[in-house]
């Protein structure tokens, strides 16, 4: 390919666009964010029919319960689908793939499949499922946001593995029936809390298209937000499932190393392995990320993914958590949760700060127990974090960035040209590591003096960042997800409310944060709208526990947010 950097990017991304059908293309350009802030809902719903309305505003359960039995075909699913992800990326910039045509065939192939054995294909079949950009797919490219990568295999010219590969998440999705489309926006290098690269530029918020959908999972939430998609697949290393799901008003789950298969997708720093990055679904329903979750188990992972566990789905955790769940109903001394409202480095700005007084109102409302949580350090995970990121000295991202001579966001938290660490100092950062780990687990176990129930506190419930949505190039503290990294513990993300400029204005009294970690000059009217999220923490593995107090929790969150 010719051309400078730019030219480059902008060619890629006209022939993004150019795979849209006609028949779906805008006539009329989209207004300014001055003018029209809000794209989901009525305005999204002006460019459908009444009947692909209702399939792409039902979730991924009711879904694949019509396609599985033959009520819905997966054609007119998938064709549904196929044209709210082509408005959603002319709305927000969302796509870096599209693959419609093929996902149409495949869908057709579904259907003559169930026509002729009166079977579904498998517990997803027909369900249109969306991946982040890290994803390989047979036939498609994978640029991760770097132009370097643009005609190439991971920046490699003329590798065979080009558009050849699949990876392995790839493959037990197409096992269990689902059908892949499109593949959504990430920031380059992926380090970053909000998504813009040089090849579509920046992937806007669809509550609020003055602020960020997040990152780097960015663009996969901003497609679900708009119901582009029932439901998908990002990546968290340091919250980026957990920031853009709590950013646009989703669900999303950030699992425990080794739960979900990681082998054959591309990544940033690959091989660094102190913080793993992992793979986890967003979705607008808890029951959605289960059920995502719980089918790609069910191709037992550990038999192809080296770094997967062997450990399947466990009813039994989920019948004890439902248990506790009907005990403290009538018990007050059942359930207990942590709550932390600020983590001793970062104030939250105030939505964040009334959706925990939501959260904890709810709690006290459904009989729960409700403590203080006093953590280690979480400046000590920050420091460490951001010592394990930088520890090739920005070589990776420096090798993929000049494959173009493209430049680097100023949103991306990892350093150029630092020093790289020696294996020595590697092994002392991952003994640090471990030591907090262990004061981590010690204090989790502390809190049984503290519940009344007997056992430590369930889980406990803190920001998912310091603010709502963010504003661009303001995003400056990842303290509040990156801590849950650093201790590979299970986390989702909850929908709360959102941002209201009558009510969120920030107290006269209140200090001024002079770490630099927020703008504290906090703008109510621009960030009016911006969805408001949470996330729930549990122990290491815990993902059955997690999935089935989210399901409970946020119904009841809903309830009282409204």
């Amino acid at each position: 390919m010719t051309g400078t950097w730019r030219d480059q990017g902008e060619a890629k991304r006209q022939s993004i666009l150019k795979l849209i059908p006609s028949k779906w293309q805008l006539k009329d350009p989209v207004l300014p964010a001055t003018e029209l802030r809000d794209v989901t809902g009525d305005h999204i719903r002006q460019f459908l029919t009444a009947r692909e309305i209702e399939i792409t505003e039902t979730d991924a359960v009711d879904i694949v319960s019509r396609t599985t039995t033959g009520v819905w075909s997966s054609l007119e699913v998938t064709e549904a689908f196929c044209h709210r992800a082509a408005l959603a990326h002319q709305l927000v910039s969302c796509l870096h793939e599209i693959f419609f045509d093929a996902a149409i065939e495949d869908a057709k192939q579904k259907d003559e499949y169930f026509a002729k054995h009166k079977a579904p294909m498998g517990p997803l079949h027909g369900l249109p499922v969306s991946l982040k950009d890290q994803f390989h797919v047979k036939g498609i490219e994978t640029t991760m946001g770097y132009v370097g990568w643009i005609n190439t295999f991971e920046g490699k010219p003329n590798d065979p593995r080009y558009k050849t590969e699949e990876s392995e998440l790839v493959r037990e999705l197409r096992s269990l029936g689902a059908v892949l489309y499109c593949k959504t926006s990430v920031p380059s290098t992926l380090m970053a809390g909000e998504t813009i690269n040089n090849i579509i530029g920046y992937t806007w918020n669809p509550k609020n298209r003055l602020l960020s959908c997040g990152g780097s999972s960015g663009g996969e939430a901003a497609l679900i937000a708009l119901r582009g998609s029932p439901g998908g697949f990002g990546t968290d290393i340091g919250g980026s499932v957990r920031i853009p799901s709590a950013f646009c008003g989703l669900y999303g789950l950030r699992p425990s190393a080794g739960r979900i298969p990681y082998q054959g997708a591309a990544n940033s720093m690959d091989g660094q392995g102190t913080i793993l990055s992992v793979i986890g679904p967003l979705a607008p329903t808890a029951r959605s990320l289960t059920l995502l979750f719980k089918a790609v188990l069910q191709q037992k992972p550990w038999l192809h993914d080296p770094l997967a566990f062997e450990l399947p789905w466990r009813d039994d955790i989920v019948e004890d958590t439902k248990a506790l769940i009907a005990r403290s109903q009538t018990d007050p001394s059942t359930l207990c949760f942590g709550l932390m409202r600020y983590d001793g480095s970062c104030p939250v700005h105030p939505p964040i700060a009334r959706g925990l007084d939501i959260v904890e109102r709810t709690l006290q409302r459904l009989g729960c127990r409700v403590i203080e949580w006093k953590p280690p350090s979480h400046s000590e995970a920050v420091e460490l974090a951001r010592r394990i990121f930088d520890m090739d000295g920005g070589f990776d991202l420096k090798h993929h960035l000049d494959l173009s001579g493209e430049t680097k966001a100023a949103q991306v938290i990892v350093s150029e040209g630092g020093t790289e660490l020696k294996a020595s100092e590697i092994a002392a950062l991952n003994v640090t590591k471990r030591e907090f780990q262990k004061k981590y687990i010690d204090y989790w176990s502390s809190t049984a003096e503290l519940t009344g129930t007997g056992r430590p506190v369930d889980a406990f419930l803190c920001p998912a960042a310091p603010h709502a949505a963010v504003i661009p190039a303001q995003y400056k503290y990842v303290g509040y997800s990156v801590f849950v990294n650093l201790l590979d513990y299970t986390s989702i993300s909850l929908p709360v409310t959102f941002a209201d400029q009558k009510i969120d204005v920030r107290p006269a009294d209140a200090q001024g944060d002079d770490t630099g970690n927020i703008q504290w000059d906090y703008d109510a009217e621009t960030y009016h709208g911006a969805p408001v999220g949470i996330q729930l923490v549990g122990r290491r593995f815990s993902e059955e526990k997690m999935l089935t107090l989210a399901e409970y929790l946020g119904g009841e969150i809903a309830q009282d947010a409204n």
